[in-house]
């Protein structure tokens, strides 16, 4: 039997702007146990290994989970076994803002970056381009669903992925993980922000 989900986050009148929404969804994502993190990583990895959207992906940018992100490492394992190659977002060597997207496996040595965030060690040889991709997983704060996206707010993936709008034939996938609970009846938007093409949590698969 399918269990309900759980109800959207619905913020106050009063508190509803970006900054209160990222601030509230933080919290509710860090109060999480480590089993509840556990399990959520496990159906997140049975939702992503049976989307269709990633069938005959190859290619895929992907994150390292922190600050009570739903994790998609036991996604990446499996899907290692079917020959997926991942890659992890770096913060771009030229380009003040962007990211670019190095290899990672299970050997790639990692350095905090000047955020205190996990990175390859990458002097851009063996990269892939963001175009090149056929999808990459990004976390969320919140999401709608009308695919607005909540982010940590320096808008990394905004910049990035802006191009998708003049090239979209160029696009990768863009999906964004998050747990259930990060659902918001409706997020305000921002004219910069990159729509997402889906939402994949714990609980559900959305199609925007």
């Amino acid at each position: 039997m399918r269990l309900p989900l759980a109800a959207p986050f619905e913020p106050h009148p009063e508190q509803s702007s970006r900054h209160q929404i990222r601030k509230a969804l933080r919290r509710r994502r860090r109060s999480l146990s480590r089993h509840q993190q556990r399990q959520a990583a496990s159906a997140l990895a049975q939702r992503l290994m049976a989307s269709p959207a990633l069938y005959r992906a190859r290619h895929i940018g992907i994150y390292l989970a922190n600050d009570g992100e739903i994790d998609p490492a036991p996604y990446v394992t499996a899907a290692r076994q079917r020959g997926v190659q991942f890659y992890l977002p770096v913060l771009h060597r030229f380009r003040d803002g962007h990211m670019e997207f190095a290899p990672y496996n299970e050997t790639t040595p990692l350095q905090p970056n000047r955020f205190g965030i996990p990175e390859p060690v990458f002097n851009g040889g063996h990269g892939r381009p963001t175009w090149a991709l056929d999808a990459v997983l990004m976390p969320l704060v919140g999401f709608d669903l009308e695919g607005g996206r909540l982010g940590m707010g320096g808008g990394f993936y905004d910049r990035t992925f802006e191009f998708v709008r003049q090239t979209p034939r160029l696009a990768p996938k863009l999906i964004g993980l998050a747990h259930e609970i990060q659902r918001v009846v409706r997020l305000p938007i921002e004219p910069w922000d990159i729509p997402l093409d889906g939402i994949v949590t714990d609980q559900c698969r959305y199609r925007v």
